[in-house]
This record gives structure tokens, C-alpha cells and sequence, in this order.
């Protein structure tokens, strides 16, 4: 009898640690993180490989699913990963940014729980912190429907994910003390796709069938245009959402960015070109994979399909063709169109300039002349242990200021619970920016180049707009969004440009709920690690 009623309090312990939907199926994964010698260029590097491989290992997961991850940081230095689209709704406290928890010490473990509630789609996991980016440590998040769910296109034959993004001959300590002396990074060495340069992995189908390729930039400074030679691209989802399954030959995804299209095998059998450029660089980078048909017996031929470099126009036109699929069902079985997002009325706007300003005689990155600056405590736990001094609600402006003048600050703007704004996010640079939201999607209401003004939402889609958690903002332009708060939290909004990022270009939106109810937000975890000024307090009683 003791045994049994040690059992069942141990089961309700544990559901209390966890602190997630008991309702839903449990995955657990262990991600064990490395250094180790890696070669995408050719060159040897030190890389950060997680369960022995670079890329890490596939994270798949079903919607509503809880997430016990557990992470065991066998490096010399701080480690943490963020889960870049996974919205932690009501749970910031597992968002996996500085902003949010203390590091994993080097030797030490940490627990993440969360839930991919009501999400599908394609994702990625990276390291956060430092440079540790610029190094590998990431991985691909796949979340598949619930089987009663309709989707809507026929179940492919595969699944392939494509990470791809710039690269670096230097080991990213040496590009991080770049950035700490005041300097701009060199221009990325190379791009690679899954980890490995020119011709170094290979997709394989069969001839007549049709694939689901799930493609995320995961570099750190260039945009990249997505190609395969003498096929066609049909776009079917976008960061969670279904689109209208439009077909293009190449396709531009900027930092940060993830999309899924169909590849119909219906060529001549032999291998092809897949291939992955710069976009809007001072220089064109260029790698390949290869397709490769089962009963292929001819490798690729021929020269690289062409695609844009610098022009700036088809890429607005090309992302201004991406459009919600009203009728399909996103993760649950209504309509995606069911939520008019168009007929409610933003409560305010926030506008959101970046600029690249010099403070102390050295290059910083800022928003709204404000440049981030972390501070020795998380602020998700000053937040709760109400420790003083650590930032300041307001310490950033929701519009840009009349003057050039830029300054250093841990920088948080407040937003209340439940409200609707407008987001402008205004660009008077000369380079492609891309901006990311935690805990969030939003809807990519417009985009065009020149000053924002009021005049401009007469151009807004209103009716179905896409929804995703990254943009991009073209050069001298605008971008739009509207965003329903409905996700309490200590929330990052950043450039996914990792120097702007690691140099100040981003600050915290602390969306708060006066109810301080589980029902809005999930309780400190137990199990939280505590750093700074929040090093010796307890988190709560079991």
C-alpha cells in the first residue's frame, strides 16, 4: 500500500513539474551538445554538433503535443536553444533566449517543457546565445497535422528538410570578437545545405512521385534564393499556415525564414542541380545538392538555372503573391479564413525603425535609436521576483525617434494582454532586414517601398494575408503587420540578422495579464534555473 501511494504522488508530482496539457501525448527527446570537427566548406572547423550530428537531429511532433526536451551541454561555455516559431503559448519561460532563462552551465542539464499547441508546420531549433549560431547546433522542427485533420494536398511520397544559410571559414568565437571591437563581419565564405557544400548531399525520388520539401534559411546574414534545376516549386505552407498552392520556378527566403513546397519527380531520369544563392549581396554565393532519380544512371549537366541577385522588384511581387488558404483547415478543423483578422480594428500602432548607429566609437545596431544591451538577470525573472533595477517598461519608444541620436538600454515595451496593434516595421537602410517575433504569428498585411503613412494601409490585404512569425522588410521600404496579443509573456522581437541581433537590434515586448492566472499564464517552472539577481530565491512549492 505505501508503494502504491508513493506511485500516484510521484505521478502527480510529476504533472505538476511539468506544468502542460495532460490531455495530449508526451515525446521526449535528449539533445547532447558537442564540439566537434566539422568540414561544410572543406576547411576543419570546431563546430557545436548535438547527438553527434550537424545538422541535430529532427524534432517531429504532432499538433497539441507535449515536448520534454532534455538538453545536456557538454561544452566549456554557456549553451542555450530557442525554438524558432514554436509560439510556447502562456510560456515564455521556455522560449530558450537570454531574455527569458539563464544559461546551461558547461557539465549541467536542463528540462525544457512545452507544448506545440495548436501549430503545424515547419520550424527549426538553434543556439541562441554568443555566436554559438555561427557554429551549427541547429536543427529541423517538424509539426504534422492531427490524423482527423484535413490537409489539403495529397500525402507526399517524402518529406525532405533543407537547411540552408551562409557560412564562415572562421570559428564564431573569432567572428564574435569581430563584433565586440566594433567591426562588421566579412562577407560569409560560402552557403551550405545541410550542413555540406558544393554537391554534398543528395535527395533521392522516384520518378512520377511528388515530395514535400521543407526549406528554412538558418544562416546569419544573407538572404537566399531556393531553386531545383528544371523543376517546379509549389508552395503549400509558410510557418504554420497553408497558402494557395502557387508554382514558381525559385524562391527567395530571407533569414530566418521556413516554407514547404512540392517537387514533382517528372523529368527525364538523372540527377539535378538543388541549389541555394545569395540574394542581395555585395557578391553572389552559389552551392548545390543533388536530386537524384532511383534510376538515374546520368549525374547532373548542364549549367546552374538562373535566378535574381540583386533586383529587388520580383522579390515584392513574389511575396506579395503569397496568400492564405481561406478554405484549408490549419490545426484545428475550421477553416484558416474563419478568423477575419481584416475586420478588427487595431487598438494603436507601433512603428519600428532599425539603423546601424556608432555609440562609443564603435558599430552598434539599434530600434528606434535604442540599442539592446542584456542585462545580468533574465527578465522574465525580474519580471516575477519583482527584482529592481534589472530594465525599465518603456525603455524603448513605439515610434522612431525625430533625431539620429542612439543610445544603449536593456530595452522592454509594454503591451497589455488581448490587445490588436499595427506593427510598421520601417526600413531607411540599404539592405534587407528581417525581423522575427517570439510566441507569435502574425498577418504580413503589406509591404512596399518609400515612407509609411496612413495612407498606406489603402494597399493592405485584409482578406488573406498570410500569417508567420518572420518577414522580411525590403531595403528603403515598409512592411506591415497585424497581431492579435494573445500570448502572455516576455517576448523577443529581433533581427534575425545574428551581428544586428548580437549588436542591439532587438528588445523584449512584455505582453501582461493583471489576472495572474494559470489560465493566461503557466507558473514559473519548478525546475527553472535561477542566475544574476535571481541566484538563491526559490521558484515555487511543488
Amino acid at each position: 500500500m505505501q508503494d502504491s501511494k508513493f506511485v500516484v504522488y510521484s505521478f502527480i508530482a510529476c504533472i505538476l513539474f511539468l506544468g502542460v496539457n495532460g490531455e495530449s501525448p508526451y515525446r521526449f527527446f535528449t539533445l547532447k551538445v558537442t564540439h566537434g570537427d566539422i568540414y561544410p566548406l572543406g576547411v576543419k572547423q570546431k563546430g557545436i554538433l548535438i547527438n553527434g550530428q550537424f545538422p541535430g537531429p529532427t524534432i517531429d511532433a504532432v499538433t497539441n503535443d507535449n515536448l520534454i526536451i532534455h538538453v545536456y551541454n557538454y561544452l566549456n561555455v554557456p549553451f542555450l536553444i530557442s525554438w524558432n516559431g514554436v509560439q510556447q503559448r502562456r510560456n515564455s519561460w521556455q522560449d530558450g533566449v537570454l531574455g527569458t532563462n539563464c544559461p546551461i552551465r558547461p557539465g549541467k542539464n536542463f528540462t525544457y517543457v512545452l507544448q506545440v499547441k495548436d501549430q503545424i508546420g515547419t520550424f527549426f531549433y538553434f543556439p541562441s546565445l554568443f555566436f554559438h549560431k555561427a557554429a551549427g547546433g541547429y536543427g529541423s522542427i517538424r509539426i504534422w497535422s492531427r490524423p482527423k485533420i484535413p490537409v489539403p494536398f495529397p500525402t507526399p511520397a517524402g518529406d525532405f528538410t533543407v537547411l540552408a544559410g551562409d557560412w564562415y571559414k572562421r570559428n564564431h568565437y573569432v567572428l564574435r570578437r569581430y563584433l565586440e571591437s566594433g567591426h562588421s563581419l566579412p562577407f560569409p565564405d560560402g552557403l551550405v545545405i545541410n550542413g555540406r557544400g558544393w554537391n554534398g548531399y543528395t535527395f533521392t525520388v522516384d520518378p512520377g512521385r511528388t515530395y514535400r520539401f521543407r526549406v528554412s534559411n538558418v544562416g546569419i546574414s544573407t538572404s537566399i534564393n531556393f531553386r531545383i534545376q528544371s523543376h517546379k516549386l509549389k508552395l503549400i505552407e509558410v510557418e504554420g499556415s497553408h497558402t494557395l498552392q502557387n508554382t514558381y520556378h525559385s524562391f527567395d527566403i530571407h533569414l530566418g525564414q521556413s516554407y514547404s513546397f512540392l517537387v514533382t519527380a517528372d523529368q527525364a531520369p538523372q540527377d539535378y542541380y538543388v541549389v541555394a544563392s545569395s540574394r542581395f549581396a555585395p557578391r553572389v554565393l552559389t552551392t548545390t545538392a543533388i536530386l537524384h532519380y532511383s534510376n538515374s544512371r546520368k549525374g547532373v549537366s548542364g549549367p546552374i538555372p538562373w535566378a535574381p541577385t540583386f533586383q529587388i522588384a520580383p522579390s515584392l511581387m513574389q511575396a506579395r503573391s503569397i496568400r492564405w488558404n481561406l478554405t484549408a483547415s490549419g490545426p484545428r478543423p475550421n477553416p484558416q479564413g474563419s478568423y477575419h483578422y481584416g475586420m478588427i480594428t487595431p487598438s494603436r500602432t507601433i512603428m519600428l525603425a532599425n539603423s546601424a548607429p556608432y555609440i562609443n566609437g564603435k558599430q552598434r545596431y539599434a530600434v528606434n535609436g535604442v540599442s539592446y544591451v542584456p542585462p545580468d538577470t533574465p527578465l522574465k525573472l525580474a519580471d516575477y521576483f519583482k527584482i529592481p533595477g534589472v530594465f525599465n517598461l518603456g525603455s524603448i519608444p513605439t515610434r522612431p525617434p525625430s533625431g539620429n541620436n542612439a543610445y544603449l538600454q536593456t530595452s522592454v515595451m509594454a503591451a497589455d494582454f488581448r490587445e490588436y496593434v499595427e506593427i510598421v516595421f520601417q526600413n531607411w537602410e540599404n539592405t534587407v532586414q528581417s525581423w522575427h517575433i517570439d510566441g507569435y504569428s502574425f498577418f504580413v498585411v503589406g509591404m512596399d517601398g518609400g515612407q509609411w503613412t496612413p495612407d498606406s494601409r489603402r494597399s493592405y490585404n485584409l482578406i488573406d494575408a498570410v500569417s508567420r512569425c518572420t518577414t522580411q522588410v525590403y531595403p528603403r521600404s515598409w512592411t506591415a503587420i497585424y497581431m492579435a496579443l494573445d500570448n502572455v509573456g516576455m517576448w523577443n522581437i529581433r533581427s534575425e540578422n545574428w551581428a544586428r541581433q548580437y549588436l542591439g537590434q532587438q528588445f523584449y515586448l512584455r505582453v501582461y495579464s493583471p489576472a495572474n492566472s494559470w489560465r493566461d499564464e503557466y507558473p514559473i517552472p519548478k525546475h527553472a534555473l535561477l542566475c544574476g539577481r535571481a541566484r538563491g530565491r526559490r521558484t515555487r512549492p511543488l
